[in-house]
């Protein structure tokens, strides 16, 4: 009897440590455990606000695109360059940031990257020059690649595995939130003057700088102190060394799929103001304000796929098959996109362009939970590394779809074809991503 009690306190006493990703939230994290589920939700609510600053810096640009387009006298490849560059410097970022969101408190890091990618973004208001330009987005580029990192670090080490796909649609829904707000702000700060494009870099990077001051009050030093966590040897890729949870089968499927998603991703984000404008012919004040609408549906789209995947898993199906399953209706809206082509300007093209980037976005709470489910102690540089994926395929995409948009004179046949790469992630997360009894057990607890 000594020797089962024994073996059952060990077992206890491991479980409290575990990182599979399943397991209650560590309740030894620096006090985490003592706070109150509203305060663990408000740290949620300000990553909801950094994601919106960060998308807001970065959606400036493409809403000030066919402006910017005609100051500098840049073909379609050229502005593709401009987006490619800042997805390298963004993959850079990501391995860098990766690791120091691991290593570092993430309180303090944070807040360093958000300010110094807002202060990236209120540069770009300055530039003379297309090289300065490219400058800009390459600074602006590295330093948000710190978001995620910490991010999805702070939603791993707050919440339960089922609450997560919530907490990162709460996250990414942020970008849609900062994309939203972004048109509306540039058409009340530009002008019919051309160079008042400038104004809006000015006032959202200075804006950016506030976030830092409801973090420090919401958040105390010991706050996201995550102990070092003892391996639990039953559960694989739960800890381990950082190469060996790198190349496991988990993390060759996570990076195929943020390759397809954020492509789609970024090229519906990117080229979507200068599509409507110069491709179906808007003015820029209509596709401002469809881009706004854009925005609110995806995320509807970000919210609802958080909140079906967590509703499939606690009343029908396993953790897993309620992501897969989501992920998989979020994949078929994309593949609208295939319409485009053969619709001109009116309500069935904006419709289905909605009902694309509510899918598009959808994807990403979905994913993000699919990471945090490989090991909490490497979380950042998992969410780092997978980023190189993430933005290096995306970056030279987009190089190709603006060669491809001059040779064609048409926008059309790249929306298509990028519309069709989440169906292709579905098939790895399904057939190819490793299952573990704790995926059935989360459910079984809910």
């Amino acid at each position: 009897m000594a020797g089962r009690g024994t073996g059952e306190s060990e077992r206890l006493h491991r479980d409290s440590f575990r990182t599979d990703g399943n397991s209650p939230v560590n309740s030894s994290v620096s006090g985490l455990h003592a706070r109150s589920s509203s305060w663990r939700w408000t740290v949620c609510v300000l990553l909801l606000l950094a994601s919106a600053i960060n998308y807001m810096d970065r959606q400036t640009l493409a809403n000030a695109a066919v402006r910017i387009s005609r100051e500098f006298s840049l073909t379609q490849t050229q502005y593709g360059n401009v987006e490619a560059v800042f997805g390298y410097a963004f993959a850079a970022g990501s391995l860098v940031f990766g690791w120091l969101a691991d290593r570092y408190p993430v309180r303090g890091l944070y807040a360093a990257v958000l300010v110094l990618w807002s202060v990236a973004g209120l540069l770009t208001g300055l530039i003379k020059t297309y090289d300065q330009l490219l400058l800009c987005r390459m600074l602006l580029g590295f330093f948000e690649a710190g978001h995620w990192p910490c991010a999805i670090r702070t939603t791993r080490l707050l919440l339960e595995a089922r609450q997560r796909s919530m907490g990162n649609g709460l996250l990414q829904s942020g970008a849609s939130l900062g994309a939203i707000i972004t048109p509306l702000i540039m058409q009340l700060l530009m002008t019919s003057e051309q160079a008042t494009w400038r104004v809006p870099f000015l006032v959202v990077g200075a804006a950016g700088l506030l976030w830092v001051i409801p973090w420090f009050v919401v958040l105390r030093g010991t706050d996201l102190r995550a102990p070092a966590p003892v391996r639990d040897e039953a559960t694989p890729g739960s800890g381990g060394r950082f190469f060996e949870v790198i190349f496991s089968r988990r993390m060759l499927v996570v990076f195929f799929v943020i390759a397809c998603i954020n492509t789609t991703w970024q090229i519906l984000r990117a080229w979507m103001p200068k599509f409507l404008q110069e491709g179906r012919g808007y003015s820029e004040s209509a596709a401002l304000n469809f881009n706004s609408v854009w925005f609110i549906a995806t995320d509807v789209g970000c919210l609802a796929a958080g909140a079906l995947a967590v509703w499939l898993a606690r009343r029908h199906l396993s953790v897993h098959a309620a992501r897969v399953l989501v992920f998989a209706g979020c994949a078929a809206l994309c593949a609208v996109c295939v319409l485009v082509p053969w619709l001109g300007r009116g309500w069935l093209l904006l419709a289905v362009l909605s009902l694309a980037g509510a899918g598009a976005l959808g994807v990403f709470p979905l994913y993000h939970a699919f990471t945090q489910d490989i090991s909490a102690e490497h979380q950042g540089k998992i969410t780092g590394v997978a980023g190189v994926a993430a933005w290096v395929v995306p970056a030279q995409i987009q190089k190709l779809f603006g060669m491809l948009a001059d040779r064609t004179g048409s926008f059309d046949l790249g929306l298509a074809l990028a519309g069709f790469l989440p169906l292709l992630a579905v098939i790895p997360l399904w057939w190819f991503w490793e299952r573990k009894p704790s995926d059935t057990e989360a459910s079984a607890s809910a």
